[in-house]
């Protein structure tokens, strides 16, 4: 097995756990006396800093929620002043409102390094041709798998997302052996070798990191025969840091949290109760070393559970066992999140109070938003023009607010009762 840290990785728990108590009692202090949220939270609970003794103290915190961080746009979150910081990035949007996180130069040398750990992990190398499939811009994940495949060694590729064509071109001109990107568009990909005739096993590919969207097992295997490359899974969050909370290491045996830098938890969304290893809820996650954006129990809404063995790669961190969607009915598509409320909104900005439901789909490798609406007083056309032309607006205001292209459709008045809100037909 090969680490990129192998000291801090294979740390023995006992050091691993005083090394999380003083970087907690740190991050509380700098929280407490930095940002007025957290100390409105500590004091609303009659807790000091120094009261947080041990790791399990912790469940005597407040959680911060995703409202908590949009009431605190743009930059009341901040620990640090503006000008310590030197990047910023903001999430996907989820609701008019979006956010902005902040990095400081010591958080993007940490950033590369945790996301450089798992691709050490997965076996990427100096020698080794990166070709990074991600978004560039206020997302987070392109420049956090670039500056990690740089500090490996690794000679990168920032393609960005899109032109398919121009991809796969750059595959088997670069002679290009990783493959980084979100595992439905590594199907589009395959998809496009296809049309084009193009050999997978002519290439150099090897490894796939794939992250943004969840992975199932039978995605992965579609992914592996189809490129034929071993894939590897990693979990961020762009609130939190961007990729680089956890990642999969050759053992294939769940995703180790890099617990020098964050303490997970898992609890029940309802009762807010703290799970037992081995239990599905809710992932909860405290960053230990942000200087610019601490977060205490930031409650994710990603779904998980903490696996009880250890693994045989000879990490000594937690792992999580995968993920197996939302508390909400939030979804992916192209590594952007997407909310039901967020959709609401903008229904309600052009005037439109009706029922709907988002439908998500594939065809062929490609994923689609179908928003249906329901017909009722007010929305109904008689003229094919007219009908073409309200929704062309729906649409554009759609991707305005949400980041990705969606269709629009009208449907009867009550052709999806009981199908809930959103429908996801994905693998």
């Amino acid at each position: 097995m090969t680490y990129f840290e192998p000291i801090l990785e294979t740390m023995p728990r006992k050091e691993l756990d005083v090394l999380r108590l003083e970087r907690l009692q740190s991050t509380l202090n700098r929280a407490y006396l930095n940002v007025a949220h957290y100390r409105r939270a500590f004091d609303s609970v009659n807790i000091l800093p120094e009261d947080i003794r041990s790791i399990d103290d912790l469940e005597s915190l407040p959680f911060t929620t995703r409202d908590d961080v949009e009431a605190n746009y743009p930059y009341d979150m901040f620990a640090v002043p503006l000008r310590e910081v030197v990047r910023m990035h903001s999430p996907s949007a989820k609701s008019s409102k979006p956010v902005v996180t902040g990095y400081t130069k010591n958080d993007l040398v940490h950033w590369a390094k945790l996301v450089a750990r798992y691709m050490v992990a997965a076996g990427v190398t100096k020698d080794d041709v990166v070709q990074v499939a991600f978004r560039y811009g206020l997302l987070s994940g392109g420049f956090g798998m670039h500056a990690a495949a740089e500090l490996v060694g690794a000679s990168v590729i920032p393609t960005g997302v899109g032109n398919t064509a121009e991809q796969i071109m750059i595959m088997q001109d670069y002679l290009t052996t990783v493959l980084v990107c979100t595992p439905r568009y590594a199907l589009v990909i395959m998809d496009g070798m296809k049309q084009k005739q193009v050999n997978p096993k002519a290439l150099r590919l090897r490894i796939g990191v794939m992250g943004g969207e969840p992975l199932s097992h039978e995605l992965r295997q579609e992914i592996e025969s189809g490129l034929g490359i071993e894939v590897f899974d990693n979990y961020g969050s762009s609130v939190v840091i961007g990729p680089g909370i956890a990642g999969e290491c050759q053992a294939h045996q769940g995703l180790h949290v890099y617990e020098d830098y964050f303490i997970a938890e898992v609890i029940d969304p309802y009762s807010l109760k703290r799970l037992e290893p081995g239990e599905r809820g809710e992932l909860v996650i405290t960053t230990l070393a942000r200087e610019a954006y601490p977060l205490i129990r930031y409650r994710t809404g990603d779904i998980t559970s903490v696996m009880k063995d250890k693994c045989p790669c000879g990490r000594t961190h937690m792992r999580l066992s995968g993920f197996y969607g939302r508390v909400d009915n939030s979804f992916k598509v192209k590594g952007v999140m997407v909310s039901p409320n967020r959709i609401e909104e903008i229904l309600a900005e052009q005037g439109i109070d009706t029922k709907f439901q988002a439908r998500v789909y594939t065809s062929g490798a490609r994923e689609i938003i179908e928003v249906l609406l329901e017909v009722k007083e007010g929305l109904f056309f008689d003229e094919m023009r007219a009908q073409e032309t309200f929704i062309e607006r729906i649409e554009r205001a759609m991707h305005a607010g949400l980041g990705v292209r969606v269709k629009v459709r009208i449907v009867p008045a009550k052709a999806f009762v009981g199908k809930g809100v959103v429908v996801d037909e994905r693998l």
